[in-house]
């Protein structure tokens, strides 16, 4: 007998599936997440959200939430510090990582903020579970699935009783990681390569080791030694901290490392430890060779897979949700075109192949690869190999510390739902960004002059911005069309010259997902064709 039935059935409750599920929520499309173990904030993986997550979140109400949440202090500096050890000598420092500082910046409408991964899921579980229609059950386990043309009916488990039940979706999404049921049950197979090096991820508490070093504050210290190299930061304000220890040797067994000893030979120095936590894993180049069937799609881990150097793995999961959750909404409310799920995948995975390509690159300069013999020699040897060191650092690890272009320059050009206008984007950047208002790039940000940013004033459909002399004919007939098709439309004049300056047109629609569908100096006779196109077909 079926349990209950849903409008989606989210499998996963981690950053992913809970980002999905509040996006649903917040469009009153009903959900219910389903999670095999009995809470969030079971492993502090990823413990950086990027500037265009905190973007997602400041839409969807809970940026400010995860600002203070923080269990660091809100001065703490995002800086990453390069040092033999820690009672070593000090190597180049990046400052201002990944874009954290607090400091306004027209090119985003929020800074990138270090936070443990459980920290943010437990910020994004509250206001999941809060939304009426959004259903959050731990302890229940997927089993099976069968789909038909009507939905999907779902097998589950609850793993406390082992009582089994049954749901009825019309969609289903599997947000369920790297080892993904939803993907072994689809049949769909991970190409490209597996198993790329063993790595050893420790949470230890340590309080007096923030006291016992001279590298000033930061997020992450990069240990450069031929010893035993790592990197390790601090999580709170408590003493507790994390250590990765990347591309450790080959035949080398991370489960059979002593935890304390490889904290205290990496750093250089000794004082009381407790680890916490120690969780051998392999890093993997590999991506989905589809992206769902049916009506069932996968999201995040389960179909795209790479090392985290560079932060852009959980980061680029929230992006699939933002992505996804418009797209099922329009299915659902009866206002999305036939082909309009098609390009979930058709425009996300260029994107993902990307990202993998960055995180590999920045993953093959780590470990061993960044010392050289002599590095901890003193004296002017010493000094040469150091400064040999630091020219490497700094021109290598540009691009995982500052990968603004990767962040925000992601380009769905080629999308069908997408209506090219001639131009060209930006080249691809990582480092630089330059906003574009060329169809398919993000709406290019910027403050208006009341203090709010443009992306506030933006709707929960699509909207149409509109220069302050647009003729109000042409804008009423792109109203009658959307209006003609049910699809949600706003339209926003902004009242500022950096519009015309960033969109180099009178005219651009925005999507739901803030990227740019279409740009014009005059809207077309045939606004019911541009509503179609958007839409993802008539």
């Amino acid at each position: 007998m079926t349990d209950r039935a849903t409008d989606v059935l989210i499998v996963g409750a981690g950053p992913v599936g809970l980002a999905l599920a509040i996006d649903l929520g917040s469009r009153s499309i009903p959900c219910i997440v389903i999670e095999q173990h009995d809470r969030v904030g079971l492993n502090p993986r990823a413990k950086l959200t990027n500037v265009r997550s905190r973007e997602l979140l400041r839409r969807w109400g809970v940026a400010e939430k995860l600002r203070r949440a923080s269990p660091l202090p809100p001065d703490h500096p995002s800086d990453i510090v390069f040092a033999t050890r820690m009672n070593g000598y000090t190597l180049p420092r990046f400052e201002n990582a990944f874009h954290c500082a607090r400091t306004p910046s027209d090119l985003y409408s929020e800074p990138g903020q270090w936070v443990p991964q459980y920290t943010l899921e437990e910020v994004l579980r509250q206001p999941a579970a809060g939304l009426p229609g959004v259903d959050i059950r731990f302890e229940c386990r997927l089993e099976g699935l069968t789909q038909d043309r009507d939905g999907v009916t779902v097998a589950v488990e609850d793993t406390k009783t082992g009582a089994r039940s049954a749901l009825r979706a019309s969609y289903v999404i599997g947000a369920d990681g790297a080892r993904s049921t939803v993907r072994a049950l689809l049949g769909i197979g991970m190409k490209g390569e597996g198993a790329l090096a063993p790595n050893l991820n420790m949470i230890f508490r340590a309080p007096a080791l923030a006291r016992m070093h001279d590298k000033g504050p930061a997020v992450m210290y990069w240990m450069v030694n031929r010893e035993l190299p790592a990197y390790f930061g601090p999580l709170d304000r408590e003493g507790l901290w994390f250590l990765i220890a990347p591309r450790l040797p080959g035949g080398v067994d991370p489960g059979s490392l002593d935890g304390r000893e490889v904290i205290w030979r990496s750093s250089g120095l000794r004082f009381d430890v407790e680890i916490i936590r120690a969780d051998p894993w392999t890093a993997h180049r590999l991506i989905a060779e589809r992206y769902g069937s049916g009506r069932v799609f996968l999201a995040g881990d389960a179909c795209h897979l790479h090392p985290p150097s560079g932060g852009h793995g959980m980061n680029t999961g929230i992006a699939d949700a933002a992505d996804l959750g418009w797209k099922l909404a329009a299915m659902l409310q009866g206002w999305g075109g036939r082909r309009l799920l098609e390009t979930y995948e058709i425009e996300r995975k260029p994107l993902h192949q990307r990202v993998i390509r960055e995180a590999v690159e920045n993953y093959e300069l780590v470990g061993d690869r960044l010392a050289r013999d002599g590095i901890e020699q003193p004296g002017p040897e010493g000094d040469r190999v150091r400064e040999e060191a630091g020219r490497l650092i700094l021109k290598g690890k540009l691009h995982e510390f500052r990968s603004l272009g990767v962040v925000l320059g992601g380009c769905y050009k080629d999308s069908p739902a997408i209506i090219a206008d001639g131009t060209q984007p930006p080249r691809e950047q990582v480092a630089e960004y330059e906003p574009s208002a060329s169809p398919g790039c993000l709406a290019p940000h910027f403050w208006l002059r009341d203090g709010t940013s443009l992306y506030d004033h933006l709707g929960a459909g699509f909207t149409l911005l509109a220069g302050q002399k647009s003729p109000a004919e042409e804008v009423s007939r792109l109203e009658r069309a959307a209006a003609q098709r049910g699809v949600p439309l706003k339209v926003v004049s902004p009242p500022d010259a950096k519009f015309a300056a960033l969109y180099q047109a009178r005219f651009a629609l925005v999507r739901p997902d803030q990227h740019v569908a279409w740009r014009g100096d005059r809207l077309p006779q045939d606004c019911l064709d541009l509503i179609d196109r958007v839409r993802g077909g008539p």
